[in-house]
């Protein structure tokens, strides 16, 4: 699996809570001999170059650790390690230990902990108060390992351990992302939409070209590959996309930016609230939701931030926004900037 619909295709509504798209790090790891542990959370799931060589042997895109050699009575102990600081804490629900291309060097096992720490710089990692996710389990070489979590609590760092050595192309910890209200609420205004902020993008129309939750990840989009992008509609109708805020709010403004969308962004765009009592609403509840329009179809341009704050009708409290597009083409950034009411 690859590309932009990276995140559907495993847990389809869980975000990569490691992701280094989203702020994840990889803070320290017990050897790294022969390939980088900051390999493992980059997007994608590795490439594989035949022919290319370091100084210390076959180059690898993921975290690889050198051979170990002990006693037979220690094998049972013998592993290798490596931290990651998520970039959004949150409750983890899935793991992928994806082997890509590691075949002949691939680790036999795996297991996983997770920890929470308030303030990483006063905390010794290795002394932190580490909880079992993933006991000791068989990897397989050269594909994607999955594995479901049961767990309710709130992380903010896991440690990979692999038993005894070997390599790793990516480790994705998916889930749903748990904001410090504490903080958000001392601002004058959020992005309420923002996968920082706990929003979710719960239905799309279509995202045959770019993955609907690029709309609301941090930052600007470095290409259009980093946006929501339909593919051409051919006769009636529009393309529409779906947020859950994080929190019910009072939206001030909006942006809807079409950077680096020139010969295929929408013509128009309008966007629609509707406010859910709990905060509960699917694909299939969406359509009959009580929706009111606060902007008009709205002419657009291409590879332009687009900021409504004037045009937008006013409207107390919502628990959900819809973009619609005219009619197809690519956005790639949605804010929905607002206070929390």
């Amino acid at each position: 699996m690859a590309g932009t619909n990276e995140l559907a295709a495993v847990f389809p509504g869980l975000v990569d809570l490691a992701s280094e798209r989203v702020g994840g790090r990889v803070l320290e790891a017990s050897d790294e001999f022969f390939a980088e542990k900051e390999n493992l959370i980059k997007p994608g799931r590795g490439t594989f170059v035949p022919d290319r060589y370091t100084d210390r042997g076959k180059w690898m895109d993921g975290w690889e650790t050198r051979r170990k050699r002990f006693r037979p009575e220690e094998a049972a102990h013998a592993h290798d390690w490596c931290i990651v600081q998520l970039g959004l804490p949150g409750i983890i629900k899935g793991l992928d230990i994806d082997t890509n291309h590691f075949l002949g060097n691939s680790p036999a096992y795996a297991s996983v902990e997770a920890c929470s720490i308030a303030d990483v710089n006063a905390t010794r990692l290795q002394d932190a108060d580490w909880n079992p996710l993933l006991t000791k389990s068989p990897l397989q070489p050269g594909m994607q390992n999955l594995f479901a979590v049961v767990s309710d609590r709130r992380w903010t760092h896991v440690r990979l351990r692999i038993f005894p050595d070997g390599g790793v192309a990516r480790l994705r910890v998916y889930g749903v992302v748990v904001p410090d209200w504490s903080e958000l609420m001392r601002a004058d205004r959020i992005d309420l939409a923002s996968i920082t902020s706990g929003g979710s993008v719960i239905a799309a129309s279509d995202m045959f070209f770019g993955n609907k939750e690029n709309l609301i990840m941090p930052g600007r989009a470095a290409h259009m590959g980093e946006g929501w992008e339909t593919r051409r509609r051919r006769g009636a109708g529009y393309d529409w996309v779906i947020v859950h805020l994080g929190r019910p709010g009072r939206i001030s403004s909006i942006e809807v930016d079409t950077s680096h969308f020139k010969g295929n962004y929408p013509d128009r765009c309008s966007i629609d609230v509707c406010d859910v009592a709990d905060g509960e609403l699917d694909a299939l509840s969406a359509t009959l939701a009580q929706w009111t329009e606060i902007l008009p179809p709205t002419k657009l341009s291409a590879d332009t931030c687009h900021v409504f704050d004037r045009e937008l009708r006013p409207f107390a409290r919502c628990t959900h926004v819809r973009l619609n597009i005219y009619p197809d083409g690519g956005v790639s950034r949605l804010r929905v900037w607002g206070k929390v009411v």
